[in-house]
């Protein structure tokens, strides 16, 4: 079990943020009413992968194949954004309001905890996507440390979470060796970052670090991602994507006392400079693709949540273009990093 100390520690290195007047004693008990009840919690999940299956490069989807996967993660994905909504109410209005909501999401996530979710996966392509919901899990319960402290339910979902991470542990070693210099380590790396801000587990730190630098390292001089760089029209879309665990995970790290900005000579700023600098047209990742990106080419439009990182990257090096960006989009909303990250993380 998590001991008392642990999550003290765990405070401390969540003080600063904007919420962060920690409250003594038990959280105020939740009105059912006002809280409502968890989705039944979802114990084996089992989908392929949605890409073409003769597709190496994971560029081509298959539309069938998308569709059961996003079918077999809605109930999911929906509960995750059902909490992220939740931490909303931590930012703002009365205390006893705050530790409400604290205590809510508390219950709900201890139903899942209790009942072991998530400890069957059924596939290869499900343990390697999973990453990204423990991390939404874990991030989401840390925004509650300041109003649910001594909450019961605490010890039992980092303890969850520690299982479920540690399953993780096991089974990338023998991921594909794409992956895992990919934004799926990443997620997973950021996962075990904010699980391990919260326990102090040093072998979780050790493999967020390790993994996170993995990635970190294997940037171009340019700053693009290989692993992102082969998907074709999507490349952009995906060195977007794996930015936000990165930076999320570095500045986890770094509480935790990793200096992880400066990994292979600052790895991270020329990631997010490569992106930034080719928000406009494409050009830099279509030179090196061949192909028009997904974000020019009419398929996708870039959204608010694809910059959500801004407002922790501004923590490692502030940058006048990148506030500039997040200025006309706040509040900056991802639920897979825990909801509202001006809210968060700004200060």
């Amino acid at each position: 079990m998590i001991c008392r100390h642990l999550i003290a520690r765990a405070a401390h290195l969540m003080a600063g943020l904007p919420a962060a007047a920690f409250m003594a004693g038990m959280a105020l008990a939740q009105d059912d009413a006002t809280c409502g009840t968890a989705p039944s919690p979802i114990i084996s999940l089992s989908f392929a992968s949605r890409y073409a299956e003769d597709d190496a490069s994971r560029a081509t989807v298959d539309p069938a194949r998308e569709a059961e996967a996003e079918d077999a993660l809605k109930p999911l994905d929906r509960f995750i954004d059902q909490l992220a909504d939740r931490t909303e109410a931590l930012y703002s209005g009365r205390v006893r309001d705050r530790q409400r909501a604290a205590t809510c999401v508390l219950e709900q996530l201890g139903g899942w905890a209790e009942a072991d979710a998530l400890s069957d996966l059924g596939t290869e392509t499900v343990r390697l996507t999973i990453g990204s919901r423990y991390a939404a899990f874990a991030l989401i319960l840390w925004q509650t440390l300041p109003y649910a402290p001594d909450n019961p339910s605490r010890a039992g979902i980092l303890d969850w979470l520690d299982r479920r991470m540690r399953a993780q542990m096991a089974f990338w070693p023998e991921a594909p060796s794409g992956a895992q210099r990919g934004n799926l380590r990443a997620w997973a790396g950021l996962a075990a970052a904010a699980v391990s801000v919260q326990t102090d587990s040093a072998d979780l730190r050790d493999w967020a670090d390790a993994g996170i630098t993995e990635v970190l390292c294997s940037a171009n001089p340019d700053g693009s991602l290989p692993q992102e760089m082969s998907r074709g029209a999507f490349a952009l879309h995906y060195q977007l994507h794996a930015i936000a665990p990165l930076v999320t995970a570095v500045v986890l790290l770094e509480r935790q006392g990793i200096p992880a900005s400066r990994h292979c000579g600052g790895a991270i700023h020329r990631i997010v400079d490569f992106a930034v600098s080719d928000l406009s047209d494409g050009a830099r990742t279509r030179a090196i693709t061949g192909v028009e990106q997904s974000l020019f080419d009419g398929s996708e439009q870039l959204t608010a949540f694809q910059l959500a990182w801004i407002e922790q990257y501004q923590i490692l090096r502030r940058s006048d273009v990148l506030e500039a960006l997040a200025a006309d989009l706040r509040p900056l909303i991802y639920t897979k990093l825990g909801g509202n990250q001006t809210a968060l993380w700004r200060r």
